[in-house]
């Protein structure tokens, strides 16, 4: 039976499998990205629209450290998918064994760093005046955490990549279901503010971490029970992670390096107002485009194992099919924030200024949202096959090549309208370049292949 789950990949209907891989991971996007959004909204309300900002300013840091888990679970899983496509299961649990002992070692050696030098980094990323004190007690809290959240992130990609998408869905609820009752507690009947908000997250990040420990060492669900053995790193298998692993973590670095500049620009140019108006904007990028992220975690763990098992014809058409669904869910979304954006800004904060400001930059930054389904895809394909080089390039092109040299660029001469008008300029760049390298790619790769295997 544990077999079988796998071996699914490569035998049912790509519409039925994407639609059983990504539901599930739709589910827990949300549930996740719901977490982030009332927790924005409880902090709003209770707290006030500065904590907004100064948790806007932590979250690049802390998200960095705990991509560095993501980046290896990710890294890690699509040798993972593509080993159990091969019936390489050795390989697999080689694979999983080294992800756990290189998360452990990078996430405790990066949030030590973090916590010695925090003053200097939430200055950095845009922690300035009345946002300093509530970010410092925001971000030395959250760090504790941040180790359990890194290995949770590996656990839930590897859960995925084996055909457990219900359970990976799982993996992410349970701290996001966690932090919003543990959020309730100390915030509104505690009242022990920021210091609330932190030790929330910090516990339902725990909460996560114990599920996944649950899943592969007491669960009869997993084809990957790893031992000690398995722990040993192999250079040879830390350099394949880290080649696939890097474009993930290259990603939120760019990120990470998007909001040091944005709350920088933008505090300079509006101050507080202008980083609480982002933070927002910021809060509906992670929710809204759920059922996308979905589609494309979904998309993962078939191509990886179709690719594997030399079953290029299904590789193509789960390029395809996923793109098609995930292009319609797109221009939903596009649709409701289009339409809605007073009422959206209106569940953070109450904050006339805010409110006067956040539903414009709303409208620019989700402007091109239907076409990112075709860059998001595309960009996951070559990650999923293990072409690192294109992956990471297409990965970094929204954001790297074209979003921070438009946002250093264009608030010159369009002040802070230049800012929300990088969102669709870079989003539409972005796609144009990622169609043509897939396009390519699979002309000469998956093509080809198909036909000399027939």
């Amino acid at each position: 039976m544990k077999g079988k789950i796998s071996a699914d990949l490569g035998t049912e209907p790509i519409s039925k499998l994407l639609i059983r891989q990504s539901v599930p991971a739709s589910i827990g996007i949300l549930v996740m990205s719901l977490n982030v959004l009332v927790d924005t909204i409880f902090v709003g309300n209770w707290i006030g629209s500065i904590a907004i900002a100064a948790i806007n300013v932590v979250l690049p840091v802390s998200f960095f450290i705990a991509a560095l888990g993501m980046s290896i679970g990710i890294g890690g899983s699509s040798i993972i998918s593509r080993a159990l496509g091969a019936k390489n299961k050795e390989k697999a649990l080689s694979t999983f064994g080294n992800q756990i002992t290189l998360t452990l070692f990078l996430i405790f050696l990066f949030v030590s760093v973090g916590l010695l030098f925090k003053d200097n980094i939430i200055l950095a990323f845009g922690g300035k005046g009345d946002i300093f004190y509530p970010a410092k007690v925001y971000y030395t809290i959250v760090l504790y955490g941040v180790p359990f959240l890194g290995l949770s992130m590996v656990g839930n990609n590897v859960i995925r990549a084996e055909g457990n998408p219900k359970f990976a869905m799982y993996a992410m609820m349970v701290p996001a279901i966690g932090n919003l009752i543990f959020d309730y507690i100390l915030i509104n009947l505690l009242d022990q503010g920021m210091a609330g908000a932190a030790w929330a997250t910090t516990g339902s990040n725990l909460l996560g971490f114990l599920y996944v420990v649950w899943y592969f060492f007491l669960n009869k669900k997993t084809v990957l029970n790893i031992n000690w053995t398995h722990l040993k790193l192999k250079l040879k298998t830390i350099n394949e992670i880290g080649s696939l692993g890097f474009v993930t973590l290259a990603r939120q670095a760019v990120v990470s390096v998007t909001y040091l500049f944005m709350n920088n620009i933008l505090f300079d140019i509006g101050g507080e107002v202008s980083v609480t108006s982002y933070a927002i904007v910021g809060r509906m990028l992670m929710f809204a485009l759920f059922p996308v992220l979905g589609v494309t975690q979904g998309f993962l763990p078939i191509a990886g194992y179709n690719y594997g098992a030399e079953q290029y014809d299904r590789v193509r058409l789960s390029i395809n099919t996923a793109i098609k669904y995930a292009a319609c869910l797109a221009t939903l979304v596009f649709i409701l924030l289009m339409v809605f954006p007073e009422s959206i800004t209106k569940m953070f904060t109450q904050d006339p200024d805010v409110v006067r400001e956040t539903p414009q930059a709303m409208r620019w930054v989700f402007a091109a949202t239907p076409i990112i389904a075709l860059q998001l895809i595309g960009a996951a394909y070559f990650q999923a096959i293990g072409k690192a080089k294109p992956a990471l390039l297409l990965t970094l092109t929204r954001q790297g090549f074209f979003f921070i040299p438009l946002i250093l660029i264009l608030p010159n001469f369009y002040g802070e309208l230049g800012v929300w008008m990088s969102f669709p300029i870079s989003d539409i760049l972005s796609t144009i370049v990622t169609g043509y390298f897939l396009n390519k790619e699979i002309k000469s790769d998956l093509i080809n292949k198909q036909t000399i295997s027939t």
